[in-house]
């Protein structure tokens, strides 16, 4: 007992009296219990909707309209997953979403890394103008651009094609300012000392600025990839075909005009989800790691 108190004590500011550490020490312990409270919250307010969207998934029309607040159902069914991979074309819908999506992250990586290594390490006249410019760009709203960027794939040909779902969206201003974050960071002596050996531009880029910029290309591809994997305008618009499009556009199938089936929504909602939380458990620590060098709040 006295050690634990004597470890207690020493574990507060310098000159606290004798009197205080009991009433220091029950404010810590209230602190802790009501930041476990704010968090227990905060995750019951986050896991909620996905139980009752699982729930959904595995209930028929009349238990879910007798109570649709209820989370479980009294009846079990797998009639919406059954409908999901008989009503559409489902594999072809999930080649479609890896290729769209990892296809889309990896080219965005690449085109934003590039310009972020020339607005990081590179000197060039208009150099913070063109930054500022590309911060601006994160205040328009992609529903903006969406008719002038469909009148464009249009035109090229580019409709129910990978190209025209792919390349208008390979670039991202937020992915170009967190990797310029990064390597700003990056001590420049490491360029001076390629340099030195005869390092050109590019091969700096590659051999010496992206190792070191993993965490942050990691984090940066979580997010992208779940952002694109959960797009569901852009594919829907560019593409008329249902062979060629996304897991999340090819699921308003399931709305007509005679009704919705909200199991087979939940349950193709709930398999399209999957990829996801593989794909952030995978990259989870070079997530945080990356979030945290680039000063992303």
């Amino acid at each position: 007992m006295t050690t634990e108190l004597t470890t207690q004590a020493s574990s507060l500011p310098a000159g606290t009296p004798a009197w205080a550490v009991p009433v220091l020490r029950t404010a810590r312990s209230s602190a802790r219990v009501l930041a476990w409270a704010v968090l227990s919250i905060a995750a019951l307010v986050t896991i909620v909707p996905f139980l009752w969207m699982l729930g959904v998934a595995f209930r028929t029309p009349a238990d879910l309209y007798a109570d649709p607040s209820r989370l479980w159902p009294d009846h079990w069914s797998v009639s919406g997953f059954h409908a999901v991979f008989t009503q559409l074309p489902f594999f072809r819908l999930a080649v479609n979403s890896v290729v769209f999506a990892g296809g889309t992250t990896v080219l965005l990586l690449l085109i934003d890394s590039l310009c972020a290594y020339a607005l990081a390490r590179l000197r060039f006249r208009g150099q913070n103008f063109v930054f500022w410019v590309i911060l601006l760009t994160l205040m328009v709203p992609f529903q903006v651009m969406l008719i002038p960027l469909f009148l464009t794939v249009f035109h090229l040909g580019w409709l129910n094609t990978f190209q025209g779902l792919i390349i208008p969206r390979s670039v991202s201003a937020l992915g170009i300012f967190m990797l310029r974050q990064f390597f700003v960071k990056i001590p420049k002596e490491l360029d001076e000392a390629a340099k030195m050996d005869g390092a050109g531009p590019l091969r700096i880029y590659w051999q010496i600025i992206m190792p070191l910029a993993r965490p942050a290309l990691a984090s940066l591809f979580v997010i992208q990839f779940m952002a694109l994997w959960n797009d569901f305008l852009w594919p829907l618009v560019i593409s008329s075909d249902t062979d060629m499009r996304t897991l999340p556009s090819a699921l308003t199938l399931f709305s007509s005009t005679s009704g919705v089936d909200h199991a087979a929504l939940m349950a193709g909602a709930a398999i399209s989800l999957a990829p996801l939380a593989i794909a952030f458990l995978l990259a989870q620590r070079f997530f945080t790691e990356g979030i945290a060098a680039t000063g992303i709040k």
